[in-house]
């Protein structure tokens, strides 16, 4: 082949201080669209004496750009794809022996350098696009980075990107050399809507294209969230009649080569295209002749929540940076229009930047390539944005539930296996054990599901993924199913096939394995019915989980559910299949729990003691345990109490002067040494281990508490001597005059009472004491008809002044009782008169 000629790019001007500063070590290019840094440095590069004759890897985020990438440099150089030039991305690679650049996509640098640690015979490394911020981007600079640091201290590393905190990046990577390079790029008029808008933005675009189409010159390139919007956009383009010669092509990744090859080549003479992209097309690519942007300015994201352990697809504002390298589009080849389907002010409120993948993804890729590099601390890596622990904790936690890691966090030999077939752990644990139990083919059918768009359409689409598996099987007619979606997964489940090394003629699906597969995948989703046929489930993780709408699978008791909405209390269930219990007994039995479940159960009021069996949250069996460990029933008889309240305790009227009498003796009574203990109904709640505990031997029923001696229990907290002295200085009766023992009160307010008729108290000249003389009894002096006429603690007062009024008043009232003119020296009675 020759080579094409072509206009000097404006990253020549760069390439002398580019090659100044790879030849001190490393480097950060910042460049906009345009400057020709993806096309052009590589080649310029191999003649660098620093490069001693070693390949460049550049990682290209994009298969649709590794592509055109290394096609561009190849024609450049006037060869061949996988001459000087190649790619190298999952399931499509074009090297050769002579291959020095070789531009790969995202999981292919992490696997050469998870093979090769030292990166042998490469000697510089082009991270392009890193302003995009992928997991994979950032991973494989920390890899590459360790590698630099321990092993190869002579490899080039260079950061190039168009939007990006380049200082940050140049101390990353212990570098203070920042290259600017100047853009190709014309004027672009820039234009929004008036006010905001709630049309849906594929209708919106719609109605955008049109008007371009009457009003603007060129073709159009139209940025949509998704395939779905794409393929409604074009069927609403599809109802009107456009222009003559205009062709709308879509342009997603889920297309195949051919029809993305399509999109971005020049039209015939004539022509005028309408290409509707997702942000594939915002970076690294030139779509000949687009002098029209329409931007709809939206982008799905995959987020993951922590809390459900899912990960869910958003559709999200873009961010500043992502408008502009859309807008820049328009100006590649002339002066452009780009069309922002928001207002000035909604734009103002944009985020400057796109958060960093790695802070809102799923990290159990990232921590298996961790434990495969033999990192087991993340921070001893350097990372622009580090993984956030609280994920990282918990993709840890479902690679040792996969098998993938040992309990010390160490990654196992099947770990290592799961990290050799480059996907995702949980697909690459299904795979490893799908070919053990001889099932490969179905394990590699349900993988190229699994990680690929859903390949039934419409709305009302069967949840069971053995619907799927029909379709894909030798016999499957795909009459039901999205084409496109379904060669796709073909060819990716034959892919899988040569990973796992089976015989081509292996081709039978077994239906019936489907369901044990499928939960080796997501063992965390295994579910059990709630209500027979209710089509609500509980999950091994502990969420919740539906049917959005009738299904023939919520007759199932078990299921696995692959695919669902993280959103709300309980998710949406969208694909899933059956499985048995006995599948789970014989699968699943490492990760099943058995225990004796004895707990205080607050609806029966009693201790109830079971067996039960669990696989995580998810309760698989639960029987009545006929002889429960006596030690455990009182513990969760305690917990009961605890929950009653202390006052469900048989409690008595004595039991509780004990109480008042000791809280007495702590107020008054101050001995460091030996003081009186608390035995308040907080204290007493807060300590039942200590002191209710032991009295708990065969009661596992709130009625049973009837029995509980109680007052033995609290006795024992004082003790044989204590108790002794508590009966001396706070006694429960005094004796009076007449001979009559009065009980205390001891509950009536934070002072003692004495509740006595009067007439037995004659000759008591002062008030009684306790607690060795400290506290006055408050005595309650009653008349014959036991109704206090006088409360008093200074009793010889009242003898002086108080009792004359009272016996004039009662004399009268009681004749027939006893009322002496001088107190001091009558004699008490208990009767109405003295014999």
């Amino acid at each position: 082949m020759r080579a094409v000629s072509a206009t000097p790019l404006p990253i020549t001007e760069a390439l002398p201080a580019l090659h100044a500063a790879l030849a001190a070590g490393n480097a950060v290019l910042h460049a906009p669209p345009g400057a020709g840094k993806s096309t052009g440095v590589p080649p310029a590069l191999l003649a660098a004496p620093w490069l001693a004759g070693r390949r460049i890897l550049m990682l290209e985020p994009r298969r649709l750009a590794a592509r055109a990438v290394a096609a561009r440099i190849a024609s450049l150089l006037g060869e061949r794809v996988g001459d000087t030039a190649g790619y190298r991305m999952r399931m499509d690679s074009r090297v050769g022996p002579r291959t020095r650049i070789e531009v790969v996509t995202e999981g292919i640098l992490t696997r050469q350098l998870q093979r090769d640690p030292a990166l042998e015979q490469v000697g510089c490394v082009i991270f392009d696009e890193f302003h995009e911020r992928s997991l994979q981007a950032d991973l494989g600079l920390a890899l590459v980075l360790d590698c630099q640091r321990h092993l190869r201290p002579d490899l080039r590393v260079l950061v190039m990107s168009a939007t990006l905190d380049t200082a940050a990046v140049a101390r990353l990577l212990g570098s203070d050399a920042v290259i600017g390079a100047p853009g190709l790029s014309y004027p672009v008029e820039t234009r929004y809507l008036p006010r905001p808008t709630d049309e849906y933005p594929d209708r919106l675009a719609a109605g955008a294209v049109r008007r371009a189409l009457a009003e603007e010159a060129g073709d159009i390139l139209v940025f949509l969230p998704g395939a779905g919007e794409i393929r409604r956009v074009a069927g609403a383009l599809g109802e009107v009649a456009l222009p003559r010669g205009t062709s709308v092509r879509p342009l997603h990744g889920d297309l195949s080569q051919d029809e993305q090859d399509r999109a971005i080549a020049p039209g015939p003479p004539g022509e005028r295209k309408v290409v509707l992209a997702t942000n594939i097309a915002e970076t690294s690519l030139t779509i000949e002749g687009v002098r029209v942007v329409i931007d709809a300015g939206l982008e799905r994201r995959a987020r993951f929540d922590p809390g459900s352990g899912m990960s869910r697809l958003e559709t999200l504002r873009i961010a500043r940076a992502s408008a502009d390298q859309r807008r820049g589009r328009a100006g590649r080849l002339g002066p452009g229009v780009c069309l922002r389907l928001w207002t000035e002010a909604q734009h103002r409120a944009l985020a400057a930047h796109a958060p960093p993948e790695i802070l809102e993804a799923d990290l159990a890729p990232l921590a298996l390539e961790l434990a495969a590099w033999g990192a087991s601390d993340a921070a001893a890596l350097a990372w622009l944005d580090a993984p956030p622990p609280g994920t990282l904790a918990q993709a840890r936690e479902l690679l040792t539930a996969l098998g993938a890691l040992d309990a010390a966090g160490r990654i196992s030999e099947h770990g290592r296996e799961m990290a050799r077939l480059g996907t995702h752990p949980r697909l690459a644990h299904l795979l490893l054990r799908g070919a053990q139990a001889g099932a490969g083919v179905t394990a590699s059918v349900l993988a190229a599901l699994l990680g690929e768009r859903d390949i039934l359409r419409g709305r009302a689409r069967d949840a069971d993924i053995r619907s799927r598996l029909e379709l894909l099987g030798p016999g499957g007619s795909g009459g039901d199913a999205d084409q496109q979606a379904l060669r796709h997964a073909r060819r990716t489940a034959e892919f899988f096939r040569r990973q796992l090394r089976l015989a081509p003629a292996d081709t039978q699906i077994d239906m019936q394995q489907a369901g044990w597969l499928l939960a080796c995948a997501y063992p965390d989703r295994i579910g059990r019915w709630r209500e027979p046929r209710s089509g609500r489930y509980q999950l091994a993780n502990g969420r919740g989980a539906h049917f959005g709408e009738p299904q023939a699978l919520a007759t199932a008791e078990y299921i696995v559910a692959a695919e669902l909405d993280a959103g709300g209390r309980d998710a949406r269930i969208f694909l899933a299949a059956p499985l048995t219990a006995a599948e789970i007994d014989q699968h699943f039995a490492t990760q099943i729990v058995t225990d004796e479940h004895i707990a205080w159960d607050s609806r029966e009021q009693a201790v109830l003691a079971r067996r039960q069996r669990r696989l995580g949250e998810l309760l698989l069996d639960d029987s009545p345990l006929a002889r429960p460990d006596s030690a455990a029933v009182a513990a969760a008889m305690l917990e009961g109490i605890r929950e009653l309240g202390i006052g469900a305790l048989p409690w008595s009227r004595e039991l509780r002067s004990w109480q008042a009498r000791i809280a007495l003796l702590r107020r008054v009574e101050s001995n460091p040494r030996e003081p009186w203990p608390d035995v308040s109904d907080a204290a007493l709640l807060a300590s039942l281990e200590s002191w209710l505990l032991p009295w708990l031997d065969g009661l596992s029923r709130r009625d049973h508490l009837a029995r509980l001696p109680l007052a033995d229990a609290l006795h024992a907290i004082l003790g044989y001597e204590r108790q002794r002295r508590l009966d001396e200085l706070a006694p429960t009766h005094l004796a009076v005059p007449s001979g009559s023992r009065i009980a205390l009160d001891y509950q009536d307010g934070d002072t003692p009472s004495l509740a006595v008729r009067l007439q037995e108290c004659f000759g008591l000249a002062d008030t009684p004491r306790i607690a060795g003389g400290r506290v006055p009894v408050l005595m309650k002096l009653l008349s014959p008809a036991q109704r206090p006429v006088q409360v008093t603690q200074d009793l010889k007062s009242f003898w002086e002044r108080g009792y004359p009024e009272v016996r004039k008043e009662l004399k009268g009232r009681y004749p027939k009782h006893y009322w002496p003119d001088d107190p001091w020296q009558a004699q008490p009675t208990r009767r109405v008169r003295p014999r």
